[in-house]
């Protein structure tokens, strides 16, 4: 988790752009406007907002600002990846909204203009930030939606992230990572059982009639919370096998293999589902897709690719890239907020306490596509 939190200062704040952007009329360097250009190094960085963060005083301090908002934000949320997507995207718009695209070249006489809408829209969003009803503000799910829109399912949450955020900080960093993906799984499966997969778009007025599977949810967790009497290990890691041989069960295998894997500091499982099925009396396979999200950027085929994703891929045509193949497409890396979608046939076996997912890694997977980010 910390290094997905300093994955989003750095983008933030320790940027990039090329170092000598020029006005044309006048041929002047971008750096003739930036004090701390060359005390902090922003050559070595290539992102065009990011060097303005870099160099200047002003923007420098309100990055640090926002970065210790970002910190309290994330220090009050029991599944913090969401949120570290919320900010990435705003990122993407924030540079968009101030005049910047990609990473085409500052000009001189623009450096003003852009810097003072950078200035602005940062310290309003470090503002917001702070405010713990931005938490609702930013829900992009139907259930989020919902449980904002009803006072008494908002409060019951909030009791009920308040709880686990206590529990979770009882666990060594290890079991504070599993937790983490467990809680994030819960969540899925309350999606799920809630039918709110997908709905982001439909009118909270057709959705009503999830609420009492909302409330029932949160009265069910916070009660199983109460129960373990402040005994982290009565709530987590107790689960060990899926009742069925389902999507609930792709989503445990794979929730297991990311917090083993610390996956979590680049992706995020943002959907699961069971495509098909064969069940015998004692075994299961199961076809599941996955959809995943990039959180910080890492290269297209390497460790993480292979062990988060279950394989090496090809960004010029979004699709899986068995070895390493082209050595300079096996360079390139994935964009924040870009979307990924496996699809691999996960082994299960019956034992007393319901159905043992056999797998440890993702790899290998059937079929793939990915797109999209900044």
């Amino acid at each position: 988790m910390r290094l997905i939190l300093l994955s989003v200062l750095a983008l933030l704040a320790w940027p990039a752009a090329l170092a000598s952007a020029q006005s044309g009329a006048s041929d002047r360097s971008i750096v003739d406007k930036l004090p701390l250009f060359a005390k902090n190094n922003c050559q070595q960085n290539r992102d065009p907002a990011n060097q303005l963060f870099c160099g200047d005083p002003e923007l420098a301090a309100a990055a640090g600002k926002l970065s210790t908002a970002i910190e309290a934000r994330l220090a009050r949320l029991p599944d913090r990846l969401p949120a570290i997507e919320e900010n990435a995207i705003w990122i993407r718009q924030r540079s968009l909204g101030c005049g910047i695209i990609g990473q085409a070249a500052i000009r001189y006489d623009d450096v003003d203009q852009i810097k003072a809408c950078l200035l602005k829209v940062t310290e309003e969003r470090a503002a917001i930030l702070r405010d713990a009803d931005f938490d609702c503000l930013a829900a992009n799910t139907a259930a989020g939606a919902l449980i904002c829109a009803d006072p008494s399912l908002a409060l019951a949450e909030t009791e009920l992230n308040s709880e686990v955020l206590g529990l979770i900080g009882k666990l060594d960093p290890t079991a504070a990572r599993f937790a983490f993906a467990e809680y994030g799984r819960w969540t899925r499966e309350r999606d799920r059982k809630c039918n709110l997969v997908g709905k982001e778009n439909v009118p909270l007025a057709e959705l009503s009639s999830a609420e009492d599977c909302l409330a029932g949810y949160l009265k069910r967790r916070t009660d199983e919370i109460a129960a373990a009497k402040g005994d982290p290990k009565k709530v987590f890691g107790r689960q060990v096998a899926a009742k069925s041989p389902d999507t609930d069960a792709v989503d445990f295998c794979a929730a297991r293999i990311h917090a083993a894997n610390s996956c979590g500091n680049f992706v995020r499982i943002n959907r699961v589902f069971a495509l098909d099925s064969q069940v015998s009396e004692q075994e299961a396979q199961v076809t599941g897709e996955i959809e995943m999200v990039v959180l910080a950027p890492f290269t297209a085929c390497s460790k993480v690719a292979s062990t988060c994703t279950g394989t090496c891929w090809d960004l010029r045509t979004g699709r899986p890239q068995p070895g390493a193949g082209n050595k300079e497409r096996s360079g390139e890396a994935f964009n924040v907020t870009r979307r990924l979608r496996i699809e691999r046939t996960f082994a299960f076996v019956k034992a007393n306490d319901g159905w043992r997912c056999r797998e440890d890694e993702l790899a290998p997977v059937s079929s793939g596509t990915s797109g999209g980010g900044s």
